[in-house]
C-alpha cells in the first residue's frame, strides 16, 4: 500500500474545545475533503482552547476567527483554499454564486 498523500497539501484546522467548536471544525474538513477528493493529503483538526479557531495550508493562514470576524461561510473557505492549493481550479457554483 502506497502513501497517496505524499506530497499533496496539509490543511489543519485549530479549534477551541471549551466553545465546542469541534462540530463546525469537522464539518468545514467534511466539505474540504469532499471538494478537493484528491488534491489535499490530510486535513486535520487540532484542539486548542482560548476561543481559538484558524484555518492553515502549510505556513499560509487562510482563516483566522479574531482577524477575519467570525467563521467563514462555506463558499469563503473553498475559495480561500483552492486560491492556495490549486490557484487555476473553477469550483463550479461555488465561484458563480
Amino acid at each position: 500500500m502506497t502513501n497517496a498523500s505524499a506530497g499533496k497539501p496539509r490543511v489543519a484546522i485549530t479549534y477551541c474545545t471549551q466553545c465546542g467548536w469541534l462540530l463546525r471544525a469537522g464539518w468545514m474538513a467534511q466539505e474540504l475533503l469532499s471538494t478537493f477528493k484528491d488534491g489535499l493529503g490530510e486535513v486535520a483538526l487540532i484542539p486548542a482552547t482560548g476561543g481559538a479557531f484558524s484555518i492553515t495550508c502549510g505556513d499560509v493562514l487562510i482563516w483566522e476567527r479574531v482577524r477575519d470576524g467570525g467563521f467563514p461561510d462555506v463558499k469563503t473557505l473553498k475559495q480561500r483554499v483552492r486560491d492556495v492549493v490549486e490557484p487555476g481550479r473553477d469550483l463550479g457554483h461555488v465561484d458563480r454564486g
